[in-house]
């Protein structure tokens, strides 16, 4: 199955010397599950050609807020409501899982609790997921056609499904504890980052996360949407 990966911002200093790029970190992350992908780089407008072009879509994080004004925004947006209408399988992460629920109604915001960083665990159905998050930006209001797959008390919204069509998570479930530890070292200090919620984000870094099984999930979601 071909993926498109449509890079909504990109990594940058330590990160991307370290670690590359989303679509590298993807890339990884899905090694082993049949998947191929290209890339498009959304946010210098570089869009595919057709919303058929791939047999899904993913949708990386970004520096950006959803609600800002960028000019790759309002296509993008229509991007994903016409990938949905034409019932091609779409994941976000991140400002991706955002950006999807702008398009299709719902509502982003900046949260006013700070930055989230580091494992986070979250409620999913009968059990719990740990990921590593990087955001402050929430989704605040669900869209109708959206689900919560996942919560947690800083983040109501982590995990929307959208029928068979679209899932999206707000935690990166392709950043490694190395990941983390990098944008903590380049981020401690900075406004919005709470001393305490770093330093308990160092702590964590040696605990288990759930990245296997994310991964197996997300492309379980692509394989079985584009195979009806």
């Amino acid at each position: 199955m071909h993926i498109g990966i449509l890079q909504c911002g990109h990594t940058s200093g330590e990160v991307a010397a370290h670690h590359g790029d989303f679509d590298t970190m993807f890339e990884g992350l899905f090694n082993g599950h049949g998947l191929t992908f290209s890339s498009y780089d959304i946010e210098n407008m570089v869009f595919p050609p057709s919303v058929t072009t791939c047999d899904g879509w993913l949708l990386t994080g970004s520096k950006h807020g959803a609600y800002e004004d960028h000019p790759f925004i309002p296509p993008l947006e229509a991007f994903i409501r016409d990938a949905y209408a034409a019932g091609i399988p779409q994941v976000g992460i991140c400002f991706g899982h955002q950006i999807m629920a702008q398009a299709m109604g719902g509502k982003v915001v900046k949260y006013d609790g700070g930055w989230g960083i580091g494992r986070a665990v979250y409620r999913m159905g009968d059990r719990d997921i740990a990921l590593n998050a990087l955001h402050q930006d929430q989704v605040v209001t669900r869209p109708e056609a959206a689900r919560v797959l996942a919560s947690s008390d800083f983040c109501e919204n982590a995990a929307l499904v959208y029928g068979d069509r679209m899932l999206s998570l707000q935690p990166h479930p392709e950043f490694s504890p190395q990941v983390i530890e990098t944008y903590i070292k380049m981020r401690r200090g900075m406004a919005g980052y709470d001393p305490d919620r770093m330093d308990a984000a160092v702590v964590a870094l040696d605990q288990p996360i759930d990245q296997a099984s994310a991964a197996a999930m997300i492309a379980a979601f692509f394989k079985d949407a584009h195979n009806g």
